[in-house]
């Protein structure tokens, strides 16, 4: 009799064990598994730039922003100031996909599609008053540029966090950069922490009041 309830709890046993077995094995099929991205090379028929193609040449070199940290700060003249984690801003608006072509002032340029949200739909959330007529942008390094209010309402302006169907790195200006297109590319900031709306249409930005053009036109002098 012993020997009959010893062999029966060895074989409930290994019921138990293979039952377990087969659901943990279920389990680990339903869980997503992270593939490496791949660059995307072309976009409607036309060859893109590489993320790489770019030439380092920002002010304090690559920032590294902690992405659990991060806030992005929608201040200034507005009825409703924004502090916004990076998963917020990515969820929160409808995401848009673009190629443009950045052209820097040293002579060479690069064809990316970006992915990000339009700027105006940022701007909805904050309500700017009256009296802004230039939003000025910020960067964890220090850097700023700024814009007539008016340019992200009669165009599509993009503040990518994709390029190339990848997460924007950290070279390139994670957690997010300005697609400031017709724009020479020291007006597309990258790192951007904050983004102030202002009645200073005169505002100088980093490059600016170092005697650069402050519209930054691709058609005009710089």
């Amino acid at each position: 009799m012993k020997r009959f309830n010893f062999i029966t709890l060895l074989i409930i046993l290994a019921l138990v064990l293979g039952v377990s077995h087969y659901f943990l094995v279920q389990a680990d099929r339903t869980r997503a598994r992270v593939l490496a991205s791949q660059e995307i090379k072309q976009y409607q028929g036309k060859d893109l730039s590489s993320v790489n193609d770019f030439v380092e040449n920002s002010i304090k070199g690559p920032q590294y922003v902690d992405k659990n940290k991060y806030r992005l700060a929608v201040t200034g003249l507005v009825q409703q100031p924004q502090s916004l984690t990076y998963d917020q801003v990515v969820s929160k608006y409808q995401s848009y996909k673009k190629a443009v072509k950045l052209d820097c002032v040293e002579g060479w340029s690069v064809n990316i599609l970006w992915e990000g949200l339009l700027m105006r739909d940022l701007f909805a959330d904050a309500k700017p008053l009256p009296a802004a007529n230039t939003v000025i942008f910020h960067a964890v390094d220090g850097y700023t540029t700024s814009f007539p209010l008016g340019y992200f309402y009669t165009n599509d302006i993009l503040m990518a966090y994709k390029m190339n169907g990848l997460t924007i790195p950290p070279e390139r200006g994670f957690p997010f950069m300005l697609v400031a297109e017709s724009k020479w590319g020291y007006k597309w900031i990258k790192w951007i922490d904050k983004i102030e709306f202002s009645s200073s249409s005169t505002y100088q930005g980093y490059w600016e009041s170092r005697g650069y053009s402050n519209s930054g036109d691709l058609n005009k002098p710089f």
